[in-house]
């Protein structure tokens, strides 16, 4: 049953509290979040693996460089595939489509990314870690799963009104200022 706040669809943004080299500067987008917990992809974590060695049918298929991202640490061997286009009605998120990587890639699946595991949560441990300011919730737009990986978190961070774009200009390393 859908929590009346769901946030199923919206982007957590990694505020600078976070540190562990997992979630550090992560944006994922919340693919579903219900009483029962919550799933999501982190969206800027690209892996050294590529596309071709574990779904070679889906190779042609996603974009340039063609890499695995990592959507998270919990189950690394379920794979989840997205592509722009809005031709999937179990999407969270409008103008982007889920794909059934089971199946061959139609032409209209071109610029698909594919995505290794997952982020999870417990009943209330992602309101939790709301609550002690983890994370940033912000609004997702349908060109976040495809975009440059490495200027993901700023980028996002940028385009949100008030002082919380000036956190894109927070830097890694604090110590280093």
């Amino acid at each position: 049953m859908a929590s009346p706040d769901s946030l199923s669809g919206s982007l957590l943004v990694a505020s600078t509290l976070i540190t562990e080299p997992v979630f550090a500067r992560s944006v994922i987008l919340v693919m579903e979040h219900n009483l029962e917990g919550a799933f999501g992809l982190v969206l800027n974590q690209p892996s050294e693996e590529l596309v071709s060695d574990h779904l070679p049918e889906w190779s042609e298929s996603v974009a340039p460089p063609g890499m695995v991202y990592v959507g998270g640490p919990v189950e690394p061997e379920v794979g989840t595939g997205m592509c722009p286009g809005a031709f999937s009605v179990d999407s969270p998120l409008p103008g982007v489509s889920l794909l059934d990587l089971e199946s061959s890639p139609t032409e209209r699946q071109r610029g698909a990314r594919i995505y290794s595991g997952y982020s999870g949560w417990g009943p209330g441990q992602l309101e939790s870690e709301l609550a002690a300011g983890s994370w940033y919730v912000v609004t997702a737009s349908p060109d976040d799963p495809f975009s440059e990986p490495a200027g993901l978190w700023a980028a996002v961070l940028r385009r949100q009104p008030g002082q919380l774009a000036m956190v894109a200009n927070f830097p890694p390393d604090p110590s280093m200022n």
